[in-house]
């Protein structure tokens, strides 16, 4: 896939964003919408798959495909908004005191972000970029897994990061996800991040989902757990009825932030 810059103009993210939100967008409507010619709309749609965040068709633009895994600088372009809103959902659920478990990846470093302005807790993480992000607060204690470094979002995984994990008990677990499957199962594309999710998830009181929208109409090939291993799913926008009902049934918490 393609993995070019990401710096996206005003317009050229808030074509991303209605996009996503309703799967497809025509060059005409978006001409309207942003008072532009179609070759600007073009030129945008044009750029925008090349990055592989959003896929040029005749006449528009839709999403990429369900199965196609998004890059880290690309992940970082999608759902901004909802992101920062399920960081800030997520970290208001966790408790003074708490030692907790952050996963990978750009809805995890939401949390983290949003986890700068406390000064009670104990994290711990196989993320890099958390890590950095969480350096210099106010937190009791950061506690980076170690661990073999996978992957330009600093992932740390391996045996060293497992065993790391399995030292600790941690109240809540945040984890991240690439997909649903059909049977509502959460997906990853990456087994060896899968192994030190489960791991975290083994450990925890309290197993928090953080996933954006666009994670609904997207599946992945390794399968983190089902919905059952979890206790809330925070994310921006309610779920497809499928995917409520499967986690109603799970006895999942639904967080619409």
């Amino acid at each position: 896939m393609p993995t070019g810059g990401t710096n996206l103009n005003p317009r050229q993210a808030e074509i991303v964003q209605r996009v996503e939100a309703n799967g497809f967008a025509t060059i005409e409507t978006l001409m309207r919408e942003f008072g532009v010619s179609a070759q600007t709309i073009r030129r945008d749609i044009i750029q925008l798959d090349k990055q592989g965040i959003l896929r040029r068709f005749h006449g528009g633009a839709g999403l990429p495909r369900d199965n196609e895994r998004l890059e880290y600088q690309q992940k970082k372009s999608v759902s901004v908004e909802g992101k920062h809103h399920i960081g800030a959902g997520v970290a208001g659920m966790i408790g003074d005191g708490a030692a907790v478990f952050l996963d990978v990846g750009t809805t995890v470093e939401a949390v983290a972000h949003e986890l700068t302005h406390r000064h009670d807790l104990s994290v711990f993480t196989n993320s890099l970029a958390s890590a950095m992000a969480l350096a210099g607060s106010r937190l009791s204690n950061v506690v980076v897994t170690g661990g073999l470094i996978h992957g330009a979002d600093g992932s740390l995984i391996g045996d060293t990061a497992i065993d790391a994990i399995r030292n600790y008990r941690f109240d809540v677990a945040v984890i991240g996800c690439s997909g649903f499957g059909d049977d509502g199962a959460v997906m990853d594309f990456d087994l060896h991040k899968v192994g030190v999710k489960k791991a975290a998830m083994a450990n925890a009181r309290r197993v928090i989902l953080a996933a954006d929208h666009s994670k609904f109409s997207r599946t992945a090939f390794v399968r983190i757990a089902p919905l059952e291993d979890f206790s809330d799913l925070v994310t921006d926008t309610a779920p497809p009825a499928a995917l409520g009902s499967a986690l109603m049934a799970a006895g999942v918490d639904l967080v619409v932030v």
